[in-house]
């Protein structure tokens, strides 16, 4: 293993109903976990949404109705995916604009505690797009020199990224070989919400879309109470709802 890791990290990829994380389901969640020592185990599991699956949906990763028609929901697998990944980073393909985000709004929409602080988030792509910028079949087959069988098959996924990050460490020497160091190449996403509706202008959180997109958000929530209101109620991303009611009770202690 050419990576040193001082925690386990866990690479994972999705399979869902669409690609919007506020109102599209996982039916497949595949992961590997990675310890220091270089020990892979191994979780697999096929998810019922609840929901009909797209056909579109279908036609890229072959997971059907009929295919999770028994598969537990996610709420009922929850805990055992939290064990597998505690004291995990997280890794993936893409992972940081989609899996992760999908991964956190199943967890709140279970009702479940799954915390991202003091995780690094490593997306493997962030990498390939500063060197060669590409699709995962693609990378694999520029830096393992494979064809990637069974593309969007969650569990094919996983393992080509893993792959792909040991083979960008040994041709890439300037990126090093410690989590750390290839984050500090790829630059580390600093989150506000999950869909990125905020961001952060150094330390302060800002709107990053709508009639305020560039304004900081406690300055907007004490102006006008009711955009929060209003935003509460609109479609808009539990993680996101989860975020601005943190700000707003720092604007307004003791409300909501």
């Amino acid at each position: 293993m050419n990576i040193e890791l001082l925690k386990p990290i866990a690479f994972f990829d999705i399979e869902s109903t669409g690609i919007n994380p506020a109102t599209d389901k996982i039916v497949e969640l595949a992961i590997v976990r990675i310890e220091p020592t270089g020990e892979k185990s191994r979780l697999r599991r096929l998810v019922n949404p609840g929901m009909p699956i797209p056909k579109e949906s279908s036609d890229i990763h072959g997971i059907t109705d009929e295919m999770v028609k028994d598969a537990p929901l996610f709420k009922e697998i929850a805990a055992e995916v939290v064990r597998f990944l505690d004291n995990c980073d997280l890794g993936g393909y893409n992972s940081n604009r989609f899996d992760v985000p999908l991964l956190v709004e199943e967890y709140l929409r279970a009702g479940v505690t799954f915390s991202l602080s003091d995780r690094k988030l490593l997306d493997v792509q962030k990498i390939y797009h500063k060197m060669e910028p590409r699709t995962l079949s693609a990378a694999y087959q520029f830096y393992c020199n494979k064809n990637l069988e069974d593309a969007h098959s969650a569990t094919a996924d996983v393992e080509a990224t893993w792959e792909v990050l040991q083979a960008q460490i040994d041709k890439y020497p300037n990126i090093g070989h410690s989590l750390n160091s290839i984050l500090q190449f790829t630059g580390e996403d600093k989150i506000v919400d999950m869909a990125r509706r905020f961001v952060f202008k150094g330390e302060e959180i800002i709107f990053n879309f709508g009639k305020y997109k560039g304004k900081a958000a406690h300055l907007v929530f004490r102006e006008e109470p009711q955009y929060y209101d209003w935003m509460m109620r609109g479609d808009f991303p539990l993680h996101t709802k989860q975020v601005i009611s943190e700000i707003f009770r720092q604007v307004f202690p003791g409300k909501k």
